[in-house]
């Protein structure tokens, strides 16, 4: 039986080791921040082609939708360190080929599609084992300050990269951009390279579930299913990341309808703030003992403020609604995730989470294929001046340009909160805390 001297040093320990992760994982991600946007650039201006330019994000959404099972089963097999080093190295290698095809002036369209996708589905792995490591090197009652860090990460490079990155093609080149973010992969491999991760305990379940890659994938989808506060609250994202769609894909046309470019940069510089605030907040606080009550709590107000969003043409009132959005959606993903955590056997997390990844990653191009059809043809044309819902809707959230976008925050942010009702009073999501006995011991 440990001492609580032995127990304690084990924790700093474990803390210590997260936070070298951390910063080289903030490192890389402000580096692949970096290729991201300049990429972009570079495919829009030899193009000119909006579609190409989408192309790109397509090209890195589905390795990751469609290998995510998979993925998530050899993290549950490997080392979790072992992970998280073939992620880096194989994003890394991609990214010094597009630089060595850049420098031979060889680089084509098609080649940044192809390196992405295998970028992506090698990032795939991140993700996951990232989660799980963070279960077996932290203690418990931590999880939720654990998460926001994670989330401040992916904020802070959200800020950082894109700005750095147009500066750094205007002045620098595309080239130096590349090798900057290839620097930044190996700096995460180093500090991986620096730390070893414990192995988690095996559990009967897995060790009964062990075979092929495919029964293994299978299993993770078999362990949320035997348990229905599990299930329930998988289906409850599915919806709450689906219904979110409308804010991802729709918010720059909207903004646009009714104030000028640089209000536009202003907001949308708004979301990355937001994110930093909710990550700084979630890191010194840890989210609530009750983890459902914060998953339920802030997706509310998410809600809220979708409704506020198109509720008015006020740049002000859309942009403080935006800002808050993203701040609670940062809340409610650090409770969500320390929830999972400690509910879900740390042999089984790479499999479950992988899935979760699966979901959600799935929500943009499905909500890219319904919801920019609907804003065109449907709600748009009844908030014309002369359209169906003029004088009775149009009274009181305004008719033209850019209305009918707004009805549809509204109409995602109320069918929202009745997702979020439904959740609640179903029992097994309620009680999902009480009924689950823990799968990871307080520490």
């Amino acid at each position: 039986m440990n001492s609580p001297a032995s127990t304690s040093s084990t924790v700093r320990h474990g803390m210590t080791v997260f936070a070298l992760i951390w910063f080289g994982q903030l490192v890389s991600l402000t580096g692949s921040g970096l290729t991201e946007f300049a990429l972009g650039v570079w495919v829009f201006q030899r193009t000119g082609s909006p579609v190409q330019f989408a192309l790109t994000v397509l090209f890195v959404s589905l390795p990751r939708i469609l290998l995510s099972p998979l993925a998530g089963t050899l993290v549950d097999r490997w080392d979790r360190r072992l992970a998280m080093l073939l992620s880096d190295l194989g994003s890394g290698l991609c990214t010094l080929a597009v630089a060595l095809l850049l420098f031979a002036n060889q680089l084509q369209i098609g080649h940044i599609y192809l390196l992405m996708a295998i970028s992506s589905a090698f990032g795939t792995f991140q993700r996951p084992a990232y989660a799980a490591a963070t279960t077996l090197l932290v203690p418990p009652h931590q999880y939720g300050r654990a998460n926001g860090m994670m989330g401040l990460a992916r904020s802070i490079s959200s800020l950082v990269a894109p700005a750095l990155a147009g500066f750094l093609v205007v002045t620098a080149g595309l080239p130096i951009v590349l090798l900057i973010d290839f620097a930044t992969f190996l700096f995460a491999v180093l500090t991986l390279m620096a730390v070893r991760f414990p192995r988690p305990p095996q559990s009967a379940e897995a060790t009964a579930a062990q075979g092929s890659l495919l029964r293994e994938a299978i299993s993770g989808w078999s362990y949320i299913a035997r348990r229905p506060g599990l299930m329930g609250l998988l289906i409850l994202y599915a919806a709450i990341w689906f219904l979110g769609v409308p804010t991802e894909v729709l918010l720059q046309p909207y903004v646009l309808s009714f104030a000028s470019p640089d209000t536009l940069g202003l907001i949308v510089s708004v979301t990355g703030a937001g994110f930093l605030a909710g990550g700084l907040v979630m890191s010194a606080w840890g989210g609530p003992k009750r983890r459902i009550y914060g998953i339920l709590g802030f997706e509310l107000l998410v809600s809220t403020c979708s409704v506020l969003i198109g509720l008015s043409s006020s740049a002000l009132l859309v942009g403080a609604a935006v800002f808050f959005y993203y701040v609670f959606i940062e809340l409610s993903d650090g409770c969500s995730q320390a929830l999972w955590q400690k509910q879900v056997a740390p042999d089984f997390q790479g499999r479950v989470f992988a899935i979760q990844q699966m979901i959600t990653l799935s929500a943009l191009p499905l909500g890219l294929l319904i919801t920019a059809p609907l804003a065109e043809y449907v709600f748009n044309p009844m908030l014309d001046t002369q359209g169906v819902l003029a004088m009775s809707i149009g009274r009181i959230i305004g008719v033209g340009p850019g209305r009918g976008i707004g009805l549809m925050f509204i109409v995602a942010g109320v069918f929202n909160m009745l997702a979020l009702v439904a959740g609640a009073l179903y029992p097994r999501i309620w009680h999902v805390e009480d009924e689950l006995p823990d799968a990871v011991g307080t520490q």
